[in-house]
């Protein structure tokens, strides 16, 4: 009797120990697909070196990397044949995703300046030299202000000098539509492209046209508006005019009765003593 309780009880702990096991490998197993689903990868086409905006892509210039497959955000290209002679609008870094935001339209198939152009802006380019170029220190992407001097209407009049655009964006220095490299060099060229609405380009096109023109190179993070009322050469120079001297103040002139002296001579009378006789003698001043 005792023997056949010992078996019954051996027996029950295997099944209990058998159903725990089943029940762990089960546990472990569902744990294993859940993170066998969590690592799922995609293939998503990134920048192979760094890349300018403006510039055309092709297979020479594009890889392929894996990618978490919803990390991946919408856009994204899984193969370089469909984005080839496609043009981009932004620059992208060495590994950098290569999305249809950041891609001109299929119809513009060229590249350059006319596909990063802003919709309803407009390239102008005006001729420089090295110092309305601020000294060759103005890239593309950088922003400026447009200054122009003019000479006043009217015989004898002074030119002014005022601010006719502000914060407009540089989309190309001479040939040049991207900055190389990390370190800012100065280079020397010949025009500037500006991008601007048809009404600046009106007010660049005749200052230009009639006018010095400078560019005042901004801040990245500036973008505030400045009013001015311009300024001409007594404007300019007022800052740095003499005071008048002061004048001196007119005394009261003396009253005087007509035939008598202004100043009246002083006289010093002195008295002599001789012996026993007294005598006096009268000087007056300038004797």
């Amino acid at each position: 009797m005792g023997t056949s309780k010992a078996v019954i009880l051996l027996g029950a702990g295997i099944l209990i120990a058998l159903l725990a096991s089943v029940f762990a490998y089960g546990r472990l197993e569902r744990r294993s697909n859940v993170q066998v689903q969590a690592v799922e990868t995609a293939p998503a086409v990134v920048a192979a070196t760094d890349l300018p905006r403006g510039v055309v892509l092709s297979k020479a210039v594009v890889k392929v990397e894996s990618f978490l497959k919803k990390s991946l955000p919408a856009g994204a290209f899984a193969k370089p044949d469909v984005i080839d002679g496609r043009t981009l609008l932004y620059p992208a870094r060495n590994g950098e995703l290569i999305l249809e935001s950041g891609l001109a339209p299929t119809t513009l198939q060229g590249g350059g300046v006319a596909a990063i152009i802003t919709p309803t802006k407009r390239a102008m380019t005006v001729r420089v030299d090295k110092v309305v170029g601020v000294s060759g220190f103005i890239h593309p992407g950088h922003r400026v202000d447009v200054l122009v001097t003019l000479p006043q209407a009217g015989e004898g009049a002074k030119p002014v000098t005022k601010i006719v655009l502000e914060n407009i964006l540089v989309l190309a220095a001479g040939v040049d539509l991207e900055k190389s490299g990390r370190q800012e060099k100065p280079a020397q060229v010949d025009v500037i492209t500006l991008e601007v609405t048809p009404q600046e380009g009106e007010k660049l096109a005749l200052a230009s046209t009639e006018g010095k023109l400078q560019l005042a190179l901004r801040n990245g993070a500036d973008n505030a508006e400045v009013m001015t009322r311009g300024t001409t050469f007594p404007a300019l120079l007022a800052s740095y005019g003499l005071s008048a001297p002061e004048r001196p103040v007119p005394q009261k002139a003396r009253t005087h009765s007509p035939g008598r002296p202004l100043v009246q001579p002083r006289s010093i009378t002195l008295e002599l003593v001789k012996g026993t006789a007294l005598s006096s003698v009268k000087f007056e001043q300038g004797e």
